[in-house]
Order: C-alpha cells, then sequence, then structure tokens
C-alpha cells in the first residue's frame, strides 16, 4: 500500500479557541486621558462581504510616542498598565470595535518623525501569513511629511486614514478591504 500525500490546507478558523484572554478592545487602559477614541470598521473581503472570523491586532505608542517598554511589560503586576495593545475579532458583520487614545508621533530609525498612527495586523482563516498595515488620524498635519505614507501613490493614501464618523466627535471609523478598487495598502514586513 503506497501512502498518499495529503493535501495542505489554509489555518482556521482557530482564533477562539485557547485564545479569548488575549482579546483586549480597550487599549486606553492606564493612560487618564478624558479624549478616548473609540475606532468602528469593518473587514471586507473582494465582494464586499463581511470577514466574519478575522482578528486584528493593534500596537501603538502611548500618548508621548512612547512604546511600552517589553521587559517593564514582563514585570508588571499592575493589570491598569498602558500595554500599546489591543487584540479584537469580528463579529457576524465582519465588525470590529476598539477604544483607544491618540498616540504620539514616533521617531523612524533614520530619526524622522512619523505621523500618529496604529500598526495593524490582521489574522483570518485561508491567510498562512498576517497582513500587516497602518491606520492613521484624520485632519493630522503630520500625516503630509509621514516617511510610509510618503511612499505610496498619492490615491492609495486614504485608505489608511481614518475618517470621522457623523454620530459622534470621537467616534473614527475605518474599513478594512482586502481586495478590490478600495482595497487597503498593506505592507510587506
Amino acid at each position: 500500500m503506497a501512502c498518499k500525500q495529503t493535501p495542505s490546507q489554509t489555518v482556521g478558523p482557530f482564533f477562539s479557541i485557547g485564545l479569548d484572554t488575549l482579546n483586549r478592545a480597550d487599549i486606553s487602559v492606564g493612560i487618564d486621558r478624558p479624549d478616548r477614541l473609540t475606532f468602528r470598521g469593518r473587514i471586507l473581503d473582494a465582494d464586499g462581504k463581511p470577514v466574519l472570523d478575522a482578528v486584528i491586532e493593534i500596537w501603538q505608542a502611548d500618548p508621548d510616542g512612547n512604546y511600552p517598554d517589553p521587559a517593564e511589560l514582563a514585570r508588571a503586576r499592575e493589570p491598569k498598565q498602558f500595554f500599546g495593545f489591543g487584540r479584537v475579532p469580528t463579529n457576524d458583520a465582519g465588525e470590529f470595535v476598539f477604544t483607544t487614545v491618540k498616540p504620539g508621533s514616533v521617531r523612524g530609525p533614520d530619526g524622522q518623525p512619523h505621523a500618529p498612527h496604529l500598526a495593524i495586523s490582521i489574522f483570518m482563516r485561508g491567510l498562512l501569513q498576517r497582513l500587516i498595515t497602518r491606520v492613521y488620524f484624520p485632519d493630522e498635519p503630520l500625516n503630509d511629511s509621514d516617511p510610509v505614507l510618503a511612499c505610496l501613490p498619492v490615491e492609495r493614501r486614504p485608505t489608511l486614514i481614518a475618517q470621522r464618523a457623523n454620530s459622534a466627535p470621537n467616534e473614527l471609523e475605518w474599513n478594512i478591504y482586502l481586495q478590490g478598487d478600495q482595497e487597503t495598502v498593506f505592507f510587506d514586513c
């Protein structure tokens, strides 16, 4: 009897098995500021249909432009410390919601300031590697000189900039399009 090779398969959907404890929708914990922001959005496929089983991870600096020190976080006993990290699954409509504060500008390896942004990773069934992108804040003066945005064609930059929601001044909307005419810019890192 000859053994046949089994077909390879994509990952998932395993995001809820043992990983729910990593979910963190309030990234503002540990920052004592009244100006919290709520991000709302959807992850949509090439046909504009919602992606039901995705997870987004959010990494960000604090309002002073500093990322938390991983060594300090590992030693921290206080659960209310700012971690700069969030993890949010999409719901049955492909929607995600998280709360944060606007980070400060960080400096790149060359010392050039980057506009305030959130680093985003997307995990979902069918992806063998995560998708990496950023989301920037609307009406931010540093967007015009951000070195990452400057690398993109002008017509593609809006896919990385959140929009103010009409319903509330502290709400931002940002949809992630995986493919198609409105495809979000993703980075090879």
